[in-house]
């Protein structure tokens, strides 16, 4: 165990790191909520008669501006990878403060995600679009990066989208919230 004194702040305690400190710090950290989907994918190819793949994240960032890009992470055990490991396209739906209810369907695993929220249209390049997003990104995925036991997907916007403006739904410490002075302070 290491101590780090910081002027004019308390003592932080620094520990070796493990999984579930990790996760726990990680928990801190405020992250918007984007639900990514992608069509039904068999051998590379688009397969109308598969289901379409999507999935809640809070990995997800801007990376450039010239030339557009934009990250997520997915991990490779989960039910989602098969598809978005070989998807050409995917959306990135940014939700809004309401739509907690959507984030939790796609975050749950062992359903038809799709048929659990039918409020969603088949858009370009066949890759589902979610309907009330706060904003959507259509993109092509330019490259896979293998990071532990997840994979970074990077890609490029070619259609952006935006709802009605409103606030993002966020998650923070384990939990769906629109602003962070909702959380009581035994958090």
């Amino acid at each position: 165990m290491t101590t780090v004194d910081r002027p004019g702040a308390a003592t932080v305690e620094l520990r070796p790191v493990d999984v579930d400190s990790f996760r726990g710090l990680l928990r801190r950290q405020a992250s918007t909520v984007t639900v990514v989907t992608t069509p039904g994918l068999r051998g590379n190819r688009m397969r109308p008669d598969l289901p379409p793949a999507g999935f809640t994240a809070t990995s997800f960032t801007s990376v450039s501006l010239d030339p557009p890009l934009v990250s997520v992470c997915l991990g490779r055990a989960s039910s989602s990878w098969p598809t978005v490991e070989q998807a050409e396209h995917v959306a990135v739906h940014l939700l809004a403060s309401g739509q907690q209810e959507i984030a939790q369907i796609f975050a749950t695993s062992g359903i038809d995600r799709f048929t659990a929220h039918p409020g969603w249209t088949i858009g370009p390049f066949g890759v589902p679009l979610i309907g009330d997003a706060l904003a959507v990104l259509l993109c092509r995925v330019v490259r896979r990066i293998e990071a532990g036991d997840h994979t970074i997907l990077l890609g490029e916007p070619l259609a952006l989208g935006a709802g009605e403006d409103g606030d993002p739904l966020l998650h923070h410490r384990g939990g769906y919230t629109t602003t962070l002075g909702d959380w009581p302070e035994a958090w």
